[in-house]
């Protein structure tokens, strides 16, 4: 579906927008959609999501206190393609060190810094925008429906390298957890987990599990897997700790206790950040149209079990509201997955109700979400290493977005350097172009391109 404004997008938006589409950007935070999409409108407000509210992660924060100059001028070219007429760079009050570094910048650049609690999800899009500007977007809507455009902070400064001709190879990420040498570090596209891994001093307990990106929203990952242009950290905990026995049970598992021990208390819809700002999201509803359906395996799909369209899927019910250890994000979940399959349209998308009385009662710090989780013993320094790690393979999927997987361009045998095309957007697809990020000759090709990188 268009995420098109109703007003046509201004001549330099669509430059920027072809400019980034050859660079292959997308958002670098997590969801992973195509940025050339998103810069191709008129908005009033461009917001860099400084937040990174997900505990552990480091990433966001050392780059704004290490490129402070770059991201700005990031935020400037995406102001002035967008005739927006305000420019915010929202971030934690407590990232002190990115805040000084970014303020004369800032302040001679016009662009706004706008300092948020230290809450979860203060990051969620939805949140954030009503934290910076007091606007709410509607049910299933988007920024854009509200005048906004919302950008993550590696994304702006990839932007300013598209400008200057560059395509996206690298990027930084955070390794935390149960790690030796917990850091933030600079890897090619296409490296595997199991490297970057090792680039920390690898993992402390011999039998372990990795989640790709924050604890409270990311997924487990084997360590064969390759890193992408969203992985923003990659958190290594032990295979006994409670918090992966919890995010490890089996769905059909999870059904059946949400039947027999779901109280219908609502603390699963209190604590929504969605329902707090006004949504229709009732997981406790879900749970209890569970319940009526005796453990049934299939989800249920009538009434206000639908709310899981709207969804953001931030955790907080399953891993930090729910007193009978049950998990309400993960019905909500798969709600979400069975309304795709049957295409039933989400019945409250565009509907808003007002803000929730008890909105800044409920925000949830984020030092107490760390103890909840039992994560205290990993929130350490990660201090960033500037230096890039060079594989001697990359396998680098043809899909990293939202959207259809590329198509190579490349053949095996073929040369290539880093940064050139090597795989390109299916026609009238929505996709992402992909780049070598080594130089090397491609090795082979199926849902990846491997390229083994010249010595």
């Amino acid at each position: 579906e268009s995420i098109k404004t109703m007003c046509p997008a201004p001549a330099k938006a669509v430059e920027l927008a072809a400019i980034v589409k050859a660079a292959g950007l997308v958002g670098a935070g997590g969801a992973g959609f195509p940025t050339h999409i998103k810069v191709a409108n008129e908005v009033e407000i461009v917001i860099a999501n400084g937040a990174e509210c997900e505990p552990l992660l480091r990433v966001d924060q050392q780059l704004m206190a290490h490129f402070p100059e770059k991201l700005v001028q990031g935020m400037k070219i995406l102001k002035e393609a967008t005739n927006a007429k305000r420019a915010i760079i929202g971030l934690k009050d407590k990232y002190q060190k990115a805040y000084e570094a970014l303020k004369p910048f800032a302040d001679e650049a016009g662009v706004e810094l706008f300092k948020l609690g230290a809450f979860y999800p203060a990051g969620d899009e939805v949140t954030l925008v009503y934290e910076v500007t007091g606007r709410i977007i509607p049910e299933g809507g988007l920024p854009l429906n509200v005048g906004c455009l919302v950008q993550n902070i590696h994304t702006l400064l990839w932007m300013v390298d598209a400008q200057e001709g560059k395509t996206i190879m690298e990027r930084f990420v955070t390794v935390a957890g149960a790690v030796n040498k917990p850091g933030t570090f600079l890897v090619p596209v296409g490296i595997s987990v199991e490297e970057t891994i090792q680039a920390a001093g690898g993992p402390i307990d011999e039998d372990f599990v990795v989640i790709n990106g924050g604890p409270m929203m990311g997924q487990f990952v084997e360590t064969d897997t390759s890193i992408t242009k969203k992985t923003s950290g990659l958190i290594v905990f032990p295979k006994d700790h409670s918090y992966v026995e919890k995010r490890s049970e089996n769905v059909k598992i999870s059904w059946k206790r949400a039947a027999s021990a779901c109280t219908v208390c609502e603390d699963c819809t209190k604590y929504c950040p969605r329902y707090l700002l006004g949504h229709r999201v009732l997981p406790h509803r879900a749970m209890r149209s569970s319940a009526l359906q005796l453990g049934g395996e299939q989800p249920p799909m009538q009434g206000w079990a639908l709310s899981g369209a709207i969804c953001c899927e931030c955790g907080i019910c399953t891993l930090w509201s729910c007193p009978m250890d049950l998990r309400p994000r993960e019905m909500m979940a798969v709600i979400k997955q069975k309304m795709m399959q049957t295409k039933t349209v989400n019945p409250f998308k565009g509907l808003d109700g007002p803000i929730h009385p008890a909105y800044e009662d409920r925000k949830i710090p984020v030092a107490r979400l760390i103890k909840g989780l039992e994560l205290q013993d990993w929130d350490v320094e990660a201090p960033i290493q500037l230096e890039r790690i060079e594989p001697a393979i990359v396998r680098i999927p043809l899909s990293q977005h939202i959207g259809a997987p590329c198509t190579p361009v490349v053949a095996k045998g073929d040369k290539v350097k880093a940064g050139d095309l090597i795989g390109e957007i299916p026609e009238g697809a929505l996709g992402a172009r992909v780049h070598a990020s080594v130089t090397g000759e491609v090795i082979n090709i199926s849902d990846h391109i491997e390229i083994k990188a010249a010595v």
